[in-house]
C-alpha cells in the first residue's frame, strides 16, 4: 500500500475508534464506572487528535466553501446510493433492526445534504447562517435548526430526545 492509502486507512480507523470509545464511555457511565468512562473519553479525544493529524497530511481540510461542497457530495452519495442498497440488503436478510438503522440514517443524510446546501448558498453571499440553536435527535440523528419538533418526523421520538449542539 502507498502512504496515501495508509493515511486514509489510519484516518478511518482513528475516526471509528473515537466513536466506538465514546459509546463505550456511555456504557461505563450507565454502569456507574465514572473513571473508566473518563478513560474512554480521553482515549476518544486522543484518537481525534490522530485522525485530524492524518486528515491534515492528506490535505483533507480546505476552505469552508470547499468543505461544504465535499459534505454535500458525501451526504448525497450516502442517501442516494449507499443507504438505499443497505436497506434493501437488510430487508432481504430479514434484519429489521438494521433496516431501521439504515433507513433512519438515509433520511437524516438527506436532511444534512439540504442543510449543507443551504449553508453553501448563504456562504456564497459572504454570510454565515442566521444564529439559531441546532438540535439533534438522540435516537435517529435527525438534525434541526431552531426548536425541536414535538415529535421527530424521522423516528417519532418526543422533543425531549433532542439535544442542543453547542
Amino acid at each position: 500500500m502507498s502512504t496515501s492509502e495508509n493515511l486514509q486507512e489510519a484516518f478511518a480507523g482513528e475516526s471509528q475508534a473515537n466513536r466506538k470509545y465514546l459509546a463505550f464511555a456511555k456504557q461505563a457511565d450507565k454502569e456507574g464506572f465514572k473513571q473508566i468512562a473518563r478513560l474512554f473519553r480521553a482515549a476518544a479525544e486522543a484518537e481525534t487528535v490522530h485522525a485530524h493529524a492524518h486528515l491534515k497530511v492528506m490535505k483533507g481540510v480546505k476552505s469552508t466553501a470547499e468543505n461544504l461542497q465535499a459534505a454535500i457530495d458525501g451526504e448525497g452519495e450516502e442517501f442516494k446510493e449507499m443507504y438505499p442498497k443497505f436497506v434493501e440488503e437488510a430487508k432481504a436478510e430479514k434484519n429489521p433492526p438494521a433496516v431501521m438503522s439504515f433507513a433512519n440514517a438515509l433520511a437524516v443524510e438527506e436532511i444534512h445534504h439540504g442543510l449543507y446546501a443551504e449553508a453553501l448558498e448563504t456562504l456564497k453571499d459572504g454570510k454565515d447562517l442566521e444564529t439559531a440553536s441546532i438540535r439533534v435527535c438522540g435516537v435517529c440523528g435527525n438534525t434541526v435548526i431552531g426548536e425541536a419538533p414535538g415529535k421527530c418526523p424521522i423516528c417519532g421520538s418526543p422533543a425531549k430526545m433532542f439535544f442542543e449542539v453547542k
